[in-house]
């Protein structure tokens, strides 16, 4: 051909060429650039093998990096081959002369221009799509994985009798494969469409026929193929409907077929997929007819059918035929979803039992020695303290505690195991005297002790009684390994092992230094590893820093949660991370899931939003690794442990059913231990995690109705209430405590709950989970429904009732409080089933004046009404039950006068209050100081003067008779409401 475009030929312009050394430097320097950016490449992956083998699981770094490469390849390979194939057939099919046209001519100058280059540009092109699919294939390296060591469930869907596994590890793949060949068949037929157009196989307007029999065959099987596709994708699709999430307005989010997706869809896309097979077929034959008349209008019949049968159809039948029966005709359906959904999420074994919310005993005095049998209640609220243990035993700056504590369970002197708020000493870098990289990542490398506390009291500072604490630390637990090399607070990384000493921790003899003698992390002492990290890190000191040599080792990823989900990213790893003394160790025992969205007719749910609470507000630490993720199906499958010394990582098989947890152990084998290599130390401090716990609790709102019917009324919907403790307006958390439910013979270690019904803030029911592990009730969920019926206060009434309760002078206490400078912060708000009723339980803790740290100064205690306000757990419980020396509180205002407070009338009254607000006063002034002394003798002379106006108080009602003020006949008393009228709020100080 002759390029008929080639423009006016003249004299061109000589341009300077560069010198012999520029050219030189240049090629020196593009070197050198690609030299640096193959050894940041080689860097970021030298340093994560030497990683995974550090920690030992260098299996899983192989099996991922190979899996990823073979996926890489193979389907990089085949998209090229597929593009690059057509693009060479289209050529190959051009016609020997063009069409002499307009058109044809300005495509001669690009035929012209690209013809000294073609197999670079096909090379190029291919190149490019194959890494781009390459890539993309690479991603679902999970996928591959589930696919080829998938096991079966043993359990089948009820519309199709399939197996789950083919839903949760056949159905993905299938769909990765389909959606792989409809881009292999799109991009061929664009590339040989435009390679036929550029050749003059197609034309646009050129006289003639638009296309050459060659170009009409080639595209016309190019399009069959992708109507084969089609037909593939509608009938998965059919099998989709039972893993399909919609929104159905009588439950919310729905996975699973309903009436019209079992009566309209799935016929629907069984006549799709004959229409498309046709259509296909009437492509094919192209080939011979040479014509695109047939098959343009099969095409154009399945777009009709697609519209028609798959949109128009199921909704007239979803108008017609559902909506004025829509409960018997969705019945069925909502039958075989709340199966599933309580199977996948494991909480089809939940105890539903009625409970009367009401105290069965008249006499209420019998019941206070009951109470000790049925909790062991815990005063000290992890997620309150965590600034106290900060303030007396972070002894150093550079130590911190983190934000919310943990509870645990450790013997006591007497032998017996009592709950335990705990907390590790861990590195605060923020605290450093001077931060500089020496001290950053050589000096101050580790956290120091154990602090631990008895869970059910407080001493007379109202202060934590601990049981663990000072440094070194000392107490109940022992010997035991006290360096914190591992820790959530701990995200930098550490130089350890070599010439530079380490501070080890301080006390009255001077600063201790040491030199870290374990094997964890990566050995500095090869010059490749060196650079490779200085690399990595952006940090060149590493490549030539004297404070490295022999012995040196680089410790990172330190965090608990990080290092489980590094070994093991098939797992979704809990929010909470907790500390144990175990075995003379210091272990992170960390909670992991096995997880799908593929069980059939399951519902999803979404773990960010289903774990989220008023702990997890602002509180990144806490919250569950893959939050976003979508699933329908979870298991607790793995207990994993980090020691906070060495960094070891173990991974336990605890779910030994799960299939899941079957496929990745033979996907990864060797990765996890079984079940029995738990010892039996490690087992007394395993616990039913909080985010498990929390999903469940969120799906029983609705499911733990089990007939269809009443599950679609709505009448019996729950929810998690509000934290009424705080202003987050976030889920309260659930809370450890170990009690005893009504069928329960003794008390056990339990993560409990509390539902509301819908749009309102009274109680619906309680529920509890057997959180002690190795015990036979592991994991038994128990619900204590109340009754319709009668109204029993949920949490959120209960906190209204103690703050406004007049009987008590609460609101005057918090107001007393407030106005000396001080703040006022509730704790847990704890719920314990007893004889009927409820018993509920809150500490209050006081932060005031010079103090930077809550003190307990009192409890809140109600039953059946009744609100106790007293300085210890015991007196509140006495008062309330009315034991020996105790005056049962009348029961709470309820706004209608008949149960006032003490009247301000009488002389002596008026005086002992004065001197109750004195009393007060220098306790706050006390507080302010320091001066516990005072403080304490303030205390003392609050109680007395709060004695003396209540002992008057009743001699003036008994003189006046019957509760009338002896002043004013008949008049019942009116409250004085002034701040020195009612001090007997501040009866422990602030």
């Amino acid at each position: 051909m002759p390029d008929r475009g080639g423009g006016p030929t003249g004299p061109r312009m000589r341009v300077g060429r560069p010198s012999r050394r520029a050219r030189t430097l240049l090629m020196t320097l593009g070197v050198l650039a690609a030299l640096g950016m193959a050894f940041a490449m080689f860097a970021g992956f030298w340093t994560d093998w030497l990683w995974y083998r550090s920690v030992h699981y260098s299996s899983v770094f192989t099996t991922t990096l190979w899996t990823k490469i073979g996926l890489f390849f193979v389907f990089g390979l085949l998209m090229a081959g597929a593009v690059g194939l057509n693009i060479w057939l289209a050529h190959r099919l051009r016609p020997p002369l063009s069409a002499m046209s307009m058109e044809q001519q300005s495509l001669d100058r690009y035929r012209m221009g690209i013809a000294p280059y073609k197999k670079w540009l096909l090379l190029g092109i291919t190149a490019l799509v194959g890494l781009i699919a390459g890539a993309s294939a690479a991603s679902q390296w999970r996928t591959w994985l589930m696919w080829v060591n998938g096991v079966p469930f043993g359990k089948r869907d009820p519309q199709f009798n399939l197996d789950v596994s083919f839903y949760a590890f056949d159905l993905p793949w299938y769909r990765f494969l389909l959606g792989f060949g409809f881009a292999a068949a799109i991009l061929s037929l664009i590339a040989a469409a435009l390679t036929h157009y550029l050749y003059g196989g197609l034309r646009v307007t050129s006289p003639g026929a638009r296309a050459t029999a060659a170009a009409t065959g080639h595209l016309s099987v190019l399009l069959g193929v992708f109507v084969t596709l089609k037909a593939v994708a509608y009938w998965l699709d059919r099998y989709g409907l039972a893993v399909k999430s919609s929104d159905f307005k009588a439950t919310g989010n729905w996975t699973g077929l309903r009436y019209v997706d079992a009566h309209a869809y799935l016929p629907a896309k069984t006549i799709l997929f004959c229409i498309a097979v046709i259509c296909a077929l009437l492509f094919f034959a192209t080939l011979w007819r040479r014509t695109w008349q047939l098959p343009v209008i099969g095409f154009g019949l399945m777009v009709f059918s697609a519209i028609l049968i798959g949109g128009l159809y199921p909704a007239i039948v979803q108008k017609f035929q559902v909506q004025p029966n829509e409960q018997a005709k969705e019945a069925p359906y909502v039958a075989k979803n709340i199966k599933a959904t309580r199977e996948a999420y494991g909480i089809d074994d939940t105890k539903v039992s009625g409970y009367d919310g009401i105290s069965k005993t008249k006499d209420k005095s019998t019941l206070r020695d009951e109470v000790e049998k049925a909790a062991s209640i815990r005063i000290l609220d992890p997620n309150v303290v965590s600034p106290t243990f900060q303030q007396l035993q972070q002894i150093r700056n550079f130590y911190g505690f983190p934000t919310n504590l943990d509870v645990d369970r450790y013997k006591g002197k007497d032998g017996k195991v009592q709950d335990t708020v705990i907390g590790l000493r861990e590195l605060n870098l923020d605290g450093i005297p001077k931060k500089n990289w020496i001290n950053n990542h050589f000096r101050y490398t580790h956290g120091y002790g154990v602090v631990a506390a008895k869970g059910t009291e407080a001493d007379g500072n109202g202060q934590p009684s601990f049981t663990e604490s000072d440094l070194p630390s000392t107490g109940q637990l022992g010997k035991y390994e006290q360096r914190v090399y591992y820790g959530e607070k701990t995200t930098t990384y550490s130089i350890v092992g070599g010439p530079q000493k380490e501070v080890d921790y301080s006390d009255d003899s001077g600063e201790k230094t040491t030199s870290y003698r374990g094997d964890s992390g990566v050995s500095l002492s090869n010059p490749v590893n060196r650079a490779a990290y200085a690399m990595a890190f952006g940090e060149p000191q590493i490549l030539y820093s004297g404070a490295i040599g022999d012995g040196s080792r680089i410790l990172y990823n330190r965090t608990p949660k990080e290092r489980v989900e590094a070994v093991a990213p098939w797992l979704t790893i809990d929010g909470d991370a907790y500390p144990a003394v175990v075995d003379g160790r210091i272990q992170w025992i960390v909670d992991a899931y096995t997880t799908t969205n593929g069980y059939p007719y399951a519902s999803r749910t979404t773990l960010g939003d289903t774990t989220a609470d008023s702990l997890t507000y602002n509180n990144s630490q806490r919250a569950v690794v893959a939050q976003q993720n979508q699933v329908n199906y979870i298991r607790n499958s793995v207990k994993a442990t980090v020691d906070a010394y060495s960094g070891e990582v173990k991974l336990y098989q605890w779910d030994t059913e799960d299939p899941v947890l079957k496929t990745w152990m033979k996907a990864f084998p060797g990765t996890v231990e079984s079940k029995k290599s738990i010892s039996p130390n490690l087992m007394d401090h395993l616990r039913y995690p909080q985010d498990l716990f929390k999903v469940q609790r969120e799906l029983l709102t609705r499911y733990h109705v089990q007939d269809a019917q009443t599950f679609l009324s709505g009448s019996e919907v729950w929810q998690v209430p509000d934290d009424p403790t705080n202003k987050s307006g976030n889920a309260v958390p659930p809370y450890y405590l170990t009690m005893k439910m009504p069928e329960q013979d003794s008390q056990a270690f339990s993560l409990t709950t509390t539902f509301t019904p819908t749009g309102r803030d009274n109680l619906s029911a309680f529920m509890a989970v057997d959180a002690e592990a190795g015990t036979p009730g592991y994991g038994q969920i128990r619900i204590l429904k109340l009754p319709t019926s009668t109204t029993v206060g949920g949490p959120k009434q209960v906190q209204s009732q103690f703050n406004s309760n007049s009987q008590q002078n609460i609101a005057e206490f918090v107001r007393l409080i407030r106005g000396g400078d001080s703040e006022i912060e509730y704790g847990n708000l704890l719920t314990v089933p007893l004889d009927g009723g409820l018993l509920y339980v809150e500490p209050v803790y006081v932060r005031g004046g010079q103090l930077k740290y809550p003190l307990m100064r009192k409890v809140l205690v109600s039953y059946d009404g009744v609100t106790a306000f007293e300085n210890t757990l015991g007196e509140a419980l006495d008062k309330i039950f009315g034991a020996a020396g105790a005056t049962p509180p009348p029961p709470a205002d309820t706004g209608t006068g008949e149960t006032p407070p003490p009247s301000s009338g009488n002389p002596t009254v008026q005086q002992a209050l004065k001197d109750a607000q004195k009393a007060f006063d220098d306790g706050q002034t006390a507080l302010k100081d320091g001066d516990w002394q005072a403080y304490g003798q303030a205390q003392k002379d609050l109680q007395d003067a709060l004695k003396r106006a209540e002992d008057a108080q009743a001699q003036a009602e008994k003189a006046g008779g019957s509760g009338k003020n002896a002043d004013s006949g008949d008049n019942k008393p009116t409250p004085d409401r002034s701040p020195s009228a009612s001090p007997s709020a501040g009866s422990t100080g602030g």
